[in-house]
């Protein structure tokens, strides 16, 4: 908000507060209160080689527009590569994860609707506890699953964020 109470109508380079999630930060941008709870925005900069941990989302989508580098992901049964300029729709109710599949830096704008998981981040950022995941993935409707895990790090040469 500026310093009228109004949202700002633009989010410049290098604004947001950012956390670190362990190979992936989340650099918020467009809050659900900028919005009105329709949709919040994160950038994601994810380390090379970086894997985010399968999971569904009860209560929203995510659309994923590929910044910089090149991103692997698993939706359901497909799995693609995807490149800057690309986006990987990641619909809620579906398993899917991602991760950077190139030897560099990858960047992933990440709208995600209706707004509220933002905040999730921030929380489990905050917790400092990898135990506390499960218990902020039952508040925020997300169930997690190792099925794929072994088999995309033993292909892709993968870490889990924060290991």
């Amino acid at each position: 908000m500026n310093r009228i109470g109004v949202p700002a109508l633009v989010v410049r380079p290098g604004e947001g507060r950012s956390v670190s999630l362990g190979g992936m930060g989340v650099i918020f941008k467009v809050s659900g209160a900028d919005t009105g709870g329709a949709f919040a925005i994160v950038e994601h900069p994810i380390e090379p080689g970086r894997l985010v941990f399968p999971h569904v989302h009860q209560h929203e989508d995510e659309y994923s527009y590929v910044l910089e580098g090149t991103i692997g992901a698993r939706v359901g049964g497909q799995e693609v590569v995807a490149g800057p300029g690309s986006y990987v729709i990641k619909p809620r109710g579906l398993m899917h994860t991602f991760w950077n599949a190139g030897p560099g830096p990858a960047r992933l704008l990440e709208v995600i609707a209706p707004a509220g998981f933002e905040t999730y981040f921030m929380e489990l950022a905050e917790a400092g506890d990898p135990d506390r995941r499960q218990e902020l993935a039952t508040k925020y409707g997300v169930t997690y699953s190792s099925d794929w895990v072994a088999d995309l790090i033993s292909r892709y040469k993968l870490k889990l964020l924060g290991s």
